[in-house]
């Protein structure tokens, strides 16, 4: 009984895997991948077999299942095997690659191997050893069938025609092997033309050759052409976000350029109205003041329409979404609002202080402005905090909580 039981643990599930990574099986044959067990893999090479006879991927599935049978039929006490087909896309790449590692992960998911027996057509399918060795599974074999032809000039020519046909009637050979050839010889004989009738020298043929290779190989080197497809796919397939995040975006980004602008106006208005270029002189500290009280006056107002655009944009969000930040927001318009009152003064009183000697206290007229404007910016922030106590008290219904705005929105499913 001990020994039976050492004999299970050390049993090995051996997998014998086909790998077609251009997809045949399911676009030739219609069936879907991954195939597991010898009666489905059967079946599935019988009917790729019938629907392309001259079809590799259809004898590397017969050569998986043959090799089955054979390893069955002497297989050890402590051996088990299994075989299975994982298929790609036509179209191969990374598409062909993340199909493949999804239904591996299938397979080892019904049938946990020890170790692979790796099947295939050809070299192009052994790209997904990677996929297979980063799984924790060792390849133990590779087999690799190759179709065997006559040596007769007949079945070279036929075979030759086949691949010929192949690469004319599938669009992602015909577009490099026929596309850009026919686009040059399309050229030529258009200089061809030009040069017997206006006598242009067939010098511009050659650069106009080396411009069409150049392009190509840029666009395709640089991935341009991908680079488009998606833009267009993106733009076809765009949403437009909602309507409160459509304007709260618009408003930053007008906050934003307009913050900009304003200093560069602050900038140009102190070059225009200093007393020399500001780029002729050395600033001294009793320039500053004057420069700075220049620099204020020529930006204040596109910075106060920025910053007050922002805060629109989100009060104007915060309605939508019903949130109770609405109220400090828009109180919060008016104290930028008011801001522009406390720059204006602030730059007469640093305007005066250059141009004449600085009189202290409630004397000067400036000083007094600069003072009065900050002690009623002060009570509109208390009036303003008066003013969202009241208002949240009497639109309490029209809030939502705080818990309702953070918590997500939960779909509830019924199945009948």
């Amino acid at each position: 009984m001990a020994n039976k039981e050492m004999l299970q643990q050390k049993g090995n599930k051996i997998l014998i895997l086909c790998v077609d990574r251009d997809g045949d099986i399911e676009v030739k044959a219609g069936l879907k991948t991954p195939l597991l067990g010898r009666t489905a893999n059967l079946d599935a090479a019988v009917a790729l077999a019938l629907k392309d006879p001259e079809e590799p991927d259809a004898n590397a599935m017969f050569e998986a299942v043959r090799l089955y049978d054979q390893l069955s039929s002497k297989k050890n006490p402590d051996e088990t095997f299994e075989v299975a087909t994982i298929s790609g896309t036509e179209i191969g790449g990374v598409t062909a690659d993340r199909k493949l590692a999804a239904e591996l992960n299938n397979i080892l998911e019904a049938y946990a191997a020890d170790e692979i027996i790796f099947v295939s057509d050809g070299y192009t399918d052994e790209a997904v050893f990677p996929i297979i060795e980063t799984r924790g599974v060792p390849i133990s074999s590779v087999r690799r069938i190759v179709i065997k032809h006559s040596e007769s000039i007949e079945e070279t020519a036929a075979v030759f025609t086949k691949y010929m046909k192949l690469l004319v009637e599938t669009p992602r050979y015909a577009r490099l092997a026929l596309g850009l050839p026919g686009l040059l010889v399309m050229v030529l004989a258009i200089f061809g033309i030009l040069n017997i009738i206006y006598g242009i020298s067939m010098y511009y043929y050659g650069i106009a050759i080396a411009t069409i290779v150049g392009a190509f190989l840029l666009l395709k080197g640089f991935g341009v052409d991908q680079a488009v497809k998606k833009s267009y796919t993106w733009i076809k397939e765009y949403s437009p976000p909602p309507l409160r995040i459509q304007i709260a975006n618009y408003t930053i980004i007008g906050g934003i350029l307009c913050s900009i602008v304003s200093l560069y106006l602050g900038f140009r208005w102190v070059d225009l109205n200093f007393q020399q270029p500001i780029s002729d002189v050395v600033v001294g500290i009793s320039q500053i003041p004057e420069i700075t009280s220049l620099f204020i006056k020529g930006s204040m107002d596109l910075l106060i329409i920025g910053v007050i655009l922002v805060l629109v944009g989100r009060s104007l969000t915060f309605y939508f979404e019903r949130d109770s930040r609405l109220v400090r927001n828009t109180a919060l318009i008016a104290e930028v609002a008011w801001a522009r009152t406390i720059m204006n003064t602030t730059a007469n009183l640093l305007r005066q202080t250059a141009e004449t000697q600085l009189v202290l206290g409630f004397q000067n007229q400036f000083f007094r402005e600069f003072v009065l404007s900050i002690v009623i910016g002060i009570l509109i922030g208390v009036a303003s905090i008066l003013l969202i106590t009241v208002i949240n008290r009497s639109f309490k219904g029209f809030f939502k909580k705080g818990e309702e705005l953070e918590k997500p929105t939960e779909t509830i499913t019924t199945t009948t």
